[in-house]
């Protein structure tokens, strides 16, 4: 997707500067969602933390065995390793084999990260000074208690590098699965403007989570609602199923917020209203620069009339536009939404008829 640029450049100077204000963003993601979340925020959006998955110690994994068995047969240059390490040997203890692992990692770089690492020293800082250093011919191991570590591999394998993923954690379903489900409802009603993910098996818990309402689901990811991925490993599943996705050229944290940020303004509707300037972000209007948050049935009448702006909307087709409701209900929604825009005349009542935008 091509941002319009032309909207961005058209932005009163009173316009909010967090570019993402108005704006609600989910995060699907366990053990990063913190730092997500918090860069989200300060960029103005609305956060919904619903992670789709938790990632729990590997004890008896096959994948692990298997795993350690090829760094045994060909011992890897590099160990780039978190705080998982431990619990590593100790389960190649059970399998005889912690002596020949210690040894193998003895000789080998062991590349150490965990929760006392410098602010300097980031996996992903790591993986760059690694791949900038050369990594062509070598042969890495990766062992991070990090749901992206599939996209570490990936950019290590571009860089030339032999790459054993080492599992350090298994998925299991999150201990509360309200918040997951609540996502899909909020997905399928268009109540969230994108959705992050970091890792495919977090994808595929969302379809699971929506079972028979995937097809909706996936619906509204094709048209209203973005779907950001950390990299390309992430956004596979939504890509076979002909979702359009969104991805940041290097598989980071800030670089995924950062095309949030670049993807979703540009979305927005701009419309001239009896001299005012109206902006639609996803849960409030921008008026003359100064962000209006609105509540979702007022929101639905403001979109259903902008989409039409000169034309008259009955009452009956503003109800249809709303989450639910009676004629009264649009009474209501019009009364709130006059009062959250504070502008008097942009929403014009048009006797025995309806209501306009008068734009």
């Amino acid at each position: 997707m091509t941002p319009d640029r032309t909207k961005e450049a058209r932005r009163s100077p009173r316009e909010p500067t967090a570019s993402l204000s108005g704006y609600t963003v989910a995060v699907t993601s366990d053990r990063r969602r913190d730092e997500l979340a918090a860069l989200l925020a300060h960029r103005g959006a609305r956060i919904v933390l619903a992670p789709a998955l938790r990632l729990v110690p590997t004890a008896d994994d096959a994948e692990l065995r298997a795993a350690t068995r090829e760094c045994l047969a060909t011992p890897p240059d590099i160990v780039l390793a978190g705080t998982g390490l431990q619990g590593w040997i100790g389960a190649a203890e059970t399998w005889g084999l912690a002596g020949p692992l210690r040894r193998v990692l003895l000789r080998s770089r062991l590349v150490a990260r965990g929760p006392k690492a410098p602010p300097d020293g980031t996996v992903e800082e790591v993986v760059d000074d690694l791949t900038a250093r050369g990594v062509a011919g070598l042969t890495v191991a990766i062992h991070l208690p990090d749901e992206s570590q599939p996209e570490h591999a990936e950019i290590l394998r571009a860089a030339g590098a032999r790459v054993v993923e080492v599992p350090a954690y298994r998925w299991a379903p999150p201990i509360d699965p309200a918040p997951l489900h609540r996502l899909v409802d909020l997905v399928t009603g268009r109540l969230v403007d994108a959705v992050t993910f970091t890792s495919a098996p977090a994808v595929a818990a969302v379809l699971r989570a929506a079972g028979p309402s995937a097809d909706r689901l996936l619906e509204a990811f094709r048209g209203d609602v973005l779907a950001a991925c950390v990299g390309p490993v992430a956004a596979a599943p939504l890509r076979e199923r002909d979702v359009p996705v969104v991805a940041p050229a290097r598989a980071r944290p800030g670089a995924l917020v950062r095309t949030v940020a670049e993807e979703l303004p540009p979305r927005a509707l701009t419309i001239e209203v009896t001299g005012h300037r109206l902006t639609l972000r996803g849960h409030a209007a921008i008026v003359d620069g100064d962000l209006r948050p609105l509540a979702p049935a007022p929101m639905a009448v403001l979109r259903a009339l902008a989409a039409a702006p000169g034309r008259v909307l009955s009452r009956a087709a503003l109800r249809r536009a709303l989450p639910r409701g009676d004629e009264h209900a649009v009474e209501m929604a019009v009364a709130r939404l006059r009062a959250g825009l504070g502008v008097p005349g942009v929403i014009q009542t048009v006797v025995k008829r309806g209501y306009r935008l008068p734009a």
